[in-house]
This record gives structure tokens, sequence and C-alpha cells, in this order.
């Protein structure tokens, strides 16, 4: 256990919780005390959001750790983790924070706890600026799959913005992590969800509907596109397309026409499949931390290296001196 800090700076790269999270996650798996400074110094409001504390509450939970700095707007945390506990854990993000991002910190965790975790985690599940529940259930569980690390989620309800009100829960077993090479995407039909909560069934339907057509338009297949119209608290829809580690979604908003969300899912998934890379661009910094933690050597392909990715691939060889070499070559290769 190193209890000699090591000192990240938040503002680095896009400056964002992604270096946060990824942080607190890296300290968590190896045992070593990180101090995190200048958290999200740029953005419009600084310092801690509610969303980050629940992600660090969330992590010192599960490994016993002592923080320091665990409030609103705070600019610097210390996290000194202790051991990885299997368990079963709680999570309310409040209103509508992204439960998908919380998980982005919390399942590389759970993959070296000693036993199975069960998290049931409340927020947000479809909302701006973080990946859809259906993106994580069909996209980022089947790349980790290939990590050698299992995980199932089921959705109890869906929160969108402002409302929220959304429940997920997750269930992993301990994984020993492998190295993988994703520069190819497999063939077949490009599949998807159109939700609604509250909400015409009209509304869904017609997202689904425009989405197949654009899609169609351009020459890829596509299997029909699963309908979920719901009741749950919240008021409002979201499309998610894929086709293997690519993915595109949208979410729908007050006056804007199902129509033109089904074609923004679309267009956004066929801009990542035209760059004939095998993992989205999304995707992509989300893997870093499993490239980094697995035994050997990965390699995948993406279409664009966005700041995340380039701030998550500093954090990781800050933290466990793995290096990454990234190259074009049509697409980018992104090794470690």
């Amino acid at each position: 256990m190193s209890f000699m800090p090591i000192t990240i700076d938040g503002s680095i790269g896009e400056g964002g919780g992604q270096i946060l999270r990824m942080a607190i996650a890296f300290s968590a798996i190896l045992g070593k005390s990180v101090r995190v400074l200048n958290i999200r110094r740029n953005r419009p409001n600084p310092g801690l959001g509610v969303q980050h504390l629940k992600s660090i509450e969330a992590l010192a939970g599960m490994v016993n750790a002592r923080v320091e700095g665990l409030h609103p707007g705070s600019m610097e945390v210390v996290f000194t983790p202790g051991e990885i506990k299997q368990g079963e854990y709680r999570v309310n993000i409040g209103t509508a924070g992204s439960i998908t991002l919380a998980l982005q910190c919390i399942l590389p965790v759970a993959a070296f706890a000693p036993g199975p975790i069960m998290v049931d985690i409340s927020g947000g599940t479809d909302v701006s600026w973080s990946p859809t529940y259906d993106y994580f259930k069909h996209i980022t569980l089947l790349a980790l799959e290939k990590f050698g690390f299992h995980a199932e989620a089921s959705l109890i309800s869906r929160g969108y913005y402002p409302a929220g009100g959304g429940r997920v829960r997750v269930y992993t077993r301990p994984a020993v992590l492998r190295g993988v090479e994703m520069m190819t995407l497999n063939d077949g039909p490009v599949k998807g969800v159109s939700s609604s909560s509250r909400l015409p069934p009209h509304v869904a339907e017609r997202q689904a509907r425009s989405a197949k057509e654009y899609l169609e338009e351009l020459g890829y297949e596509v299997n029909d596109i699963g309908l979920d119209i719901r009741h749950d608290l919240s008021t409002g829809s979201s499309i998610t397309l894929f086709k293997g580690t690519m993915g595109g979604s949208a979410l729908g908003e007050r006056g804007k026409p199902a129509e033109k969300v089904g074609r923004e899912a679309a267009s956004s998934l066929a801009e990542e499949l035209s760059s004939g890379a095998s993992v989205d661009s999304h995707l992509a910094d989300q893997l870093i931390i499993y490239m980094a933690l697995a035994s050997g050597n990965s390699t995948i392909s993406t279409g664009k290296i966005t700041g995340h990715t380039a701030s998550s691939i500093m954090i990781a060889e800050q933290m466990t001196g793995k290096k990454f070499k990234i190259k074009k070559d049509g697409v980018y290769i992104i090794q470690s």
C-alpha cells in the first residue's frame, strides 16, 4: 500500500471529471494513494460536482478508503484506499446525474474485487454528455467481455433530465483482464433501442423509423429497432444504435421532432462506421483503463482521438507506468 500520494493535475488535457474518475479508480485498484488538484478548474462550475462526489463516495465504500476534500466545489481530493471488498452497494447520484459515468469508475474496480459485486445505482440513464444506458449495455459491456470481464446490467427505470429517477442494477464477477486486439468490426446488421417515458408511443416509433430509413439509404442493413415505451418518473426520449463496438445516440428535447432525433443518432453512427475503425471515439476513452491494467498488450483502432482519450492515456501512464503508442494509418491505432 502506498501512502505517499501520486499527484494528478485535474486541469490537464480536457480538464473534466474524466481525469478525476480515472485517477480515483486507478488508486482503488492499485492501492496507491492519489491527490487530484485543480479539479475541473477551467469549467464554468469548477470543483467537485454532486455526481463526482457520489462516484468517489461509492468507490470509497468499496475499498474502505480515507478521503480528504470530499465536498461540493472542492478543488482538491486526497484518496487513500484500503482493500477492495465484494458485496452489494447502493449509490444515489441524485436527480439526473449520469449513472453511466459513475459506472465508468466503479466497474474497473469491481473487476479486481475478490468476489461478486452488485451495484444498485440511481440517477440519470439517458442524459447529455454521457453514454446512454443502452450504449452501456450493448456496446461498453460487449467490449469488456473481450478483456475477459463479464458484467450484466438490468434497467429498473429510465431517468431523463431534469427529473432523473432512473435506476440500474449491475452484477459483476472478478476477472483476470487480458490484452485485446480490436482492429476490425464484426459483420452484421445495425441494431438499436428507441425509448420514451411519459410520451405518446408514436414518439419512440418515429425515432426508430427515421433512423432506420436514414441508415438504409446509406446502404446499411438494419434490424428492427427495439422499442422501450415506459411511464417512469421522468419525461423524455432517446435512441441508441449500435453495430458491434460502434454506436451512435441522440436525446429527445421539447419541440424537437422525433424524426430529427432518429436522424441524429443514425448520422452519428454512420460517421463512426465510415472511419473503418473497430471502436467508436467515445468507447476508446473508456477502454484505456482496461488496456493499462490487462496482462499483455492491447491494440484498438478508432476514427479520432478525443480529449477524453488523450487525458485517459496521460493518467494511465502516470498511474501504472505502462506506455501507450498512437499511430495514424487511415484510422488511429492505440497500442499499450
